[in-house]
């Protein structure tokens, strides 16, 4: 390499030309991907704004363990069903190369719409392959997924000691082998408020939300999903195992076909806990079919849990207590199991099952059974009024933003959520 170097140039001006010699022979540094804003950090997670945006952290593994927020419902039906790369990744057990995606990413309630995928190939396979992190407030609608290999979720294959609070996989379609859920394939840490509905299916191992849990925690949840399997398929969970694995305060409503170890909340428990849950879907299969459980190992405790056996055409279940429509409904059959109604459940008495409280919305005044015409003329009759606060119950409720009166304010949430609700 040449250099030319003019005579008579002060010490400074040789000092700066030769810094500018020894730089030129070094490659620029690597630049940090560059997302909507922000810095990666919890304070000031990178936003995320488009499907460009989303698409660019499953390239870039040295953000994986960075801090994200959604801004903005994107659509990755753009993306063909092999063309994205999911975040973390997976190779084997106790593989080096294994790589979590052991950051934070909010949702911020935001949806992720239109995501294909296809991969015959790799275990665990969702829109994030292996988490250890935390995802929270995502919802995930329209996903197609399809994978032969074990796990198989729309959003995460393997969840391991990470933890999912408030995510959702609705109108979901995915389809596998072993371990299938429409959320998720594995849990082997927490997952809390979280739900779908869509068509499941898989051959062992396959849940209408998870496909197998080993270890984990789940607790406040329910599905709607349609599932079908061969071995080990419920309406919620297609299998348990792993003493320490909880599911608790959950339910599953969807039709359910299986062969072997076929249940309304969970095909199999092979050791674990399920307490306080229920299940209402309609269920068919050759062996070892329950309302409720299909099959129990000595190792499994199921709790305080009940199935309808009218919906589901099964008198008999694993773990369980079957009752009628009618007892399905009423409040009595769940106080007198000391199911919690003041925290975690609440009930239409005489016309719904028990839903979650945190299903309630805003503005379903009334029974927990959807913001309908019962709840405007309630909210009429609170209208204008002042002074709402505890000795009142706000209002009847009414007084929606806790400003302390029934005002236009509440008018415009009422309005927001206006047929919003809860549908079996």
């Amino acid at each position: 390499m040449a250099v030319f170097v003019a005579p008579h140039r002060s010490p400074s001006t040789r000092i700066s030309a030769g810094l500018f010699i020894l730089l030129s022979w070094f490659p620029p540094a690597a630049t940090a991907a560059t997302y909507g804003g922000g810095g990666g950090t919890l304070d000031n997670p990178f936003l995320i704004q488009t499907a460009e945006q989303f698409a660019l952290i499953g390239d870039t593994p040295a953000d994986w363990g960075m801090h994200f927020r959604l801004v903005s419902d994107i659509d990755l039906s753009t993306y063909d069903q092999t063309s994205l790369r999911p975040i973390g990744r997976w190779v084997a057990l106790g593989s080096n190369a294994n790589q979590p995606f052991y950051g934070s990413f909010d949702g911020n309630g935001r949806a992720i719409r239109g995501f294909r995928y296809k991969d015959t190939q790799s275990e665990y396979v969702g829109l994030f392959q292996y988490v250890k992190g935390h995802i929270q407030d995502l919802h995930v609608v329209r996903a197609s997924v399809s994978a032969n290999g074990m796990g198989v979720g729309v959003l995460v294959g393997r969840l391991d000691n990470g933890m999912l609070t408030g995510c959702s996989a609705t109108e979901a379609r995915v389809s596998g082998n072993l371990g299938v859920g429409a959320l998720v394939g594995f849990v082997g840490g927490s997952l809390h408020t979280c739900w779908s509905d869509g068509n499941i299916s898989g051959v062992r191992y396959v849940g209408g939300l998870i496909g197998r849990i080993s270890g984990g925690i789940v607790a406040r949840s329910y599905s709607k999903a349609t599932v079908a399997g061969d071995s080990s398929v419920g309406g919620l969970v297609g299998i348990i195992s792993g003493e320490t694995s909880l599911v608790e305060s959950c339910y599953a409503t969807g039709r359910i076909d299986g062969n072997l170890y076929v249940g309304g909340l969970v095909g199999q428990v092979d050791a674990g806990v399920v307490e306080t849950c229920y299940s209402i879907g309609k269920i068919s299969g050759g062996q070892s079919v329950g309302g409720l459980i299909g099959h129990q190992r000595a190792l499994a405790e199921v709790l305080i849990c009940v199935w309808d056996t009218e919906t589901s055409g099964q008198a008999t279940s694993a773990g369980g207590t079957g009752r009628t429509t009618a007892e399905m409904k009423s409040i009595d059959t769940y106080l007198t199991r000391n199911w919690n109604f003041a925290v975690t459940w609440t009930i239409c008495e005489g016309v719904s099952y028990p839903i979650l409280f945190w299903q309630i919305p805003v503005g379903d005044l009334r029974c927990p059974d959807g913001v309908n015409f019962t709840d405007f003329a309630w909210f009429a009759a609170n209208w204008r009024h002042r002074d709402c606060g505890v000795l009142n119950y706000s209002c009847d409720g009414a007084d929606l933003d806790g400003s302390g009166q029934v005002d236009p304010r509440d008018l415009a949430l009422f309005s927001a959520n206006w047929l919003a609700g809860v549908d079996w």
